[in-house]
């Protein structure tokens, strides 16, 4: 039971981190093509964001899976 749990988060988190660095990646490319004259460094920032948010995202819905799944779930049968 606790596997499939924890598989579940694994599946949510890469779903969420993917939608939120896809968004993240999005606003930022849109705001920074504004301000830069170069057609590079607004996409490769934007990509740092993306990547940072996907990454950032993930590690939250695996944090909270875990603790969910060791901790309050325990209790379940």
């Amino acid at each position: 039971m606790q596997s499939n749990l924890l598989v579940l988060f694994i599946v949510l988190g890469l779903i969420f981190g993917f939608l939120a660095g896809l968004m993240a990646f999005l606003i930022t490319y849109n705001e920074y093509r504004r301000h830069y004259p170069d057609g590079k460094a607004p996409l490769a920032s934007s990509l740092r964001t993306g990547v940072f948010t996907f990454a950032v995202m993930f590690a939250i819905t695996l944090t909270i899976g875990y603790i969910l799944v060791n901790y309050i779930f325990t209790g379940t049968s």
